[in-house]
């Protein structure tokens, strides 16, 4: 996939970044893949847990050199190392060669007989595709400072997302990073997590959003501009829905009304879960 100069390999002589003007933490640059190595450096990733304000300090490398910051999990135990989770970087197409409106239409059309219905009731009977959500014309809060701030809240250790490691990527913007270290925790919705890529690229000119971590298998985004209004969060639930069909299959908000009221009306952080 197409993607930036990759930066990382600067870090192999010089770990603390001083060379872009950094101060980071003990870290090594992680390069193993599902069928061994690949043939340079995906991330860079902290040897030890995040602490407050390390996330702000570390987007320093964005303006520098175009890595940036994300948080590394481990809340479930399936793995703290993204050297253990099977990255497929060879398989992963280019966010931008993708149409976000396109993809969740084939999502939402493919998934139509298993779908939790407009009602939420368990209907199987779905609408067709009605587009994309409207998003807002300006953001009350910068993104990358929505980011920051979340990224600092759940730096502590005793947050959902236990104590998160943070690492450094070479994308050329935040929705790019699963893509660009070929995430593979979506493999059973969609092989190509580029395609979600191209949807997160459009919450990031809708809504003002940002991945802050990732999991072995979750994705945790913030958002500058959350939907105020229940129609408004509805239209952007059925997205989500597209996105990743478990977050409302498996959970106690099963319906698109419900899903909206619950987990998107005026809310700051989304988080998806593929089975």
């Amino acid at each position: 996939m197409a993607s930036l100069p990759n930066a990382l390999p600067r870090l192999q002589d010089d770990p603390t970044g001083r060379a872009f003007g950094l101060e980071l933490p003990p870290g090594a640059l992680v390069d193993t893949v599902h069928e061994g190595s690949w043939h340079e450096p995906l991330l860079w990733l902290s040897a030890e847990p995040v602490g407050f304000g390390d996330w702000g300090r570390a987007s320093a490398a964005r303006r520098a050199v175009g890595l940036l910051p994300v948080l590394i999990a481990d809340p479930d135990g399936k793995g703290a190392d993204p050297a253990e989770w099977g990255l497929m970087p060879d398989r992963m197409s280019y966010p931008g060669d993708h149409d976000a409106d396109d993809v969740l239409a084939e999502y939402w059309a493919g998934l139509a007989e298993d779908g939790p219905g407009e009602s939420g009731t368990g209907s199987r009977e779905e609408p067709p595709w009605r587009g994309l959500a409207a998003g807002s014309d300006e953001f009350p809060e910068d993104p990358d400072s929505a980011a920051e701030e979340f990224a600092d809240m759940i730096s502590d250790g005793d947050g959902w997302l236990g104590q998160p490691r943070l690492a450094l990527v070479p994308a050329r913007r935040s929705a790019d990073i699963p893509a660009v270290i070929g995430w593979s925790g979506p493999l059973n919705h969609d092989n190509d997590v580029a395609r979600l890529c191209a949807v997160m690229r459009s919450w990031e000119d809708r809504f003002g959003t940002r991945i802050v971590a990732l999991t072995y298998d979750q994705l945790v985004i913030s958002a500058a501009a959350p939907p105020r209004t229940q129609e408004a969060a509805e239209a952007l639930a059925a997205e989500h829905f597209a996105f990743c069909p478990d977050n409302l299959h498996q959970s106690d908000t099963p319906g698109i009304a419900q899903y909206a009221r619950e987990r998107l009306l005026d809310q700051y952080v989304w988080s998806f879960w593929w089975d």
